[in-house]
């Protein structure tokens, strides 16, 4: 639109017009409740208030026009390749572009189309359910439990390697490390994460025994000390059987379960479970930071990792999901997948976002070197919440607790208790 005119913004102030930035229903229902509308006519418009829009992955050319011509009758649209139009593509991704209601609408008569669009249909109602779902679930550990969901919360970092990018060689004595840990509880933390191999960019294999000579002492006093959970960083199958035997409760793989021996380990115990993105491994993953589209092939990688874990044993309710900020991306990407973070909670799982302290930020803070990057991993941190993560790892634990704090609060704010509004049938 053009700029207002002088007599358009004298009229905006006379009689304040203003562009609502609500996105979550329940906030849309409360801004109806300000007009203290009819409680029923708030759940009716509340569900129009909101338009969503949702992507489907390769939808063939005969299949296309009929998501099109559904939903343009719900009184919502799509949009797919030009090329669908005069049969010079045969596949195309399409993004839908309807309201609450017009999904309503729309995806019930997808039933009766063929081309499994039937099934489509209910893909995207369960997308659509997932990305929106805010209500608290427990995870439980192997020893012990957190509640995810109801704010964004931290995962403090605890490193007892030599050689890591932030903090490596500071917390190599047990004693050292079990005291850290502490601290970082105390600070706030939800889940203490225990590494003992660096996977930093360029980083080297560690042994299966140097890195369990590194975890055991740590694992086995802090297992009779903690009460919240405890994660083994560790991309070691043998090393992840090893410590949920010794007291961890999650396996944070940033490997993101490519073994069928990590797989055989995590659904043969009681632990949880934390599948990473990343290409190749750390030595090599940023040689290969060439994505078409980087949040469709990170997205995809981890739908296609989640269900083959569950279809090896792994339970849905174990599994939280992580894009792998870094780990074979540039910064661009890196921040790109910072940005719409929330879109990976259509998967249906808890999103784990660590940003804290990385290359990417240092470089657009003006290449600050790795210990005067907490102002911009705090900044990481409030996007991460702001945009949906339920766990944000973090190296400076305090701070990033009272970030995600507000955040929480000024999301709450003027909604207080109020929940999403039940959507009446048509």
């Amino acid at each position: 639109m053009e700029s207002a005119s002088a007599s358009a913004r004298a009229a905006v102030a006379k009689h304040r017009v203003r562009v609502l930035q609500v996105e979550e229903l329940a906030e849309i229902a409360r801004e109806l409740e300000r007009t203290e509308s009819d409680p029923e006519g708030v759940a009716l418009i509340a569900r129009k208030g909101r338009t969503l829009l949702v992507q489907v992955q390769d939808v063939s050319l005969k299949a296309s026009p009929l998501l099109k011509q559904e939903f343009l009758a719900a009184g919502g649209d799509a949009a797919h390749a030009r090329g669908i139009a005069d049969h010079t593509v045969q596949r195309s991704n399409v993004v839908l572009a309807a309201t609450l209601g017009q999904y309503r609408r729309a995806i019930p008569k997808l039933e009766r189309q063929p081309f499994h669009l039937g099934e489509v249909g209910r893909a995207v109602e369960a997308a659509i359910a997932n990305f929106s779902r805010r209500s608290p679930r427990i995870v439980r550990g192997a020893h012990r439990s957190v509640v995810l969901g109801d704010r964004p919360k931290v995962m403090g970092v605890l490193n007892i390697t030599p050689d890591s990018f932030s903090d490596g060689g500071r917390f190599l004595a047990p004693a050292d490390a079990v005291a850290h840990a502490e601290r970082l509880a105390a600070e706030g933390a939800e889940v203490i994460d225990v590494g003992a191999e660096s996977t930093r960019p360029g980083a080297g294999e560690v042994s299966v025994e140097a890195e369990w000579t590194r975890l055991a002492p740590v694992l086995s006093t802090l297992h009779g000390r903690l009460t919240i959970p405890i994660s083994v960083d560790t991309r070691h199958p043998e090393v992840a059987r090893r410590a949920i035997e010794a007291g961890a409760d999650w396996v944070n793989d940033v490997g993101g379960l490519r073994e069928a021996e990590m797989r055989r380990v995590v659904s043969g115990s009681a632990a949880a479970v934390v599948v990473m993105h990343m290409r190749g491994d750390p030595s090599t993953m940023q040689s290969n930071t060439a994505y078409v589209d980087v949040r469709d092939e990170v997205y995809g990688s981890l739908a296609r990792a989640t269900e083959q874990a569950i279809s090896d044993g792994i339970a849905p309710e174990k599994i939280l999901i992580d894009p792998g900020l870094g780990f074979g991306k540039s910064g661009v990407q890196s921040l790109e997948l910072l940005e719409h973070v929330g879109e990976f909670r259509s998967l249906g799982y808890p999103v784990v976002v660590g940003a804290s302290r990385k290359s990417f930020l240092g470089a657009v803070t003006g290449d600050r070197p790795v210990d005067d990057r907490e102002e911009a991993s705090l900044a990481a941190a409030v996007i991460a919440g702001l945009r949906g993560a339920e766990l944000v790892r973090a190296h400076d634990v305090r701070a990033t607790v009272r970030g995600l704090a507000v955040v929480h609060a000024a999301r709450t704010a003027g909604v207080g208790a109020a929940r999403e509004p039940p959507l009446p049938p048509e």
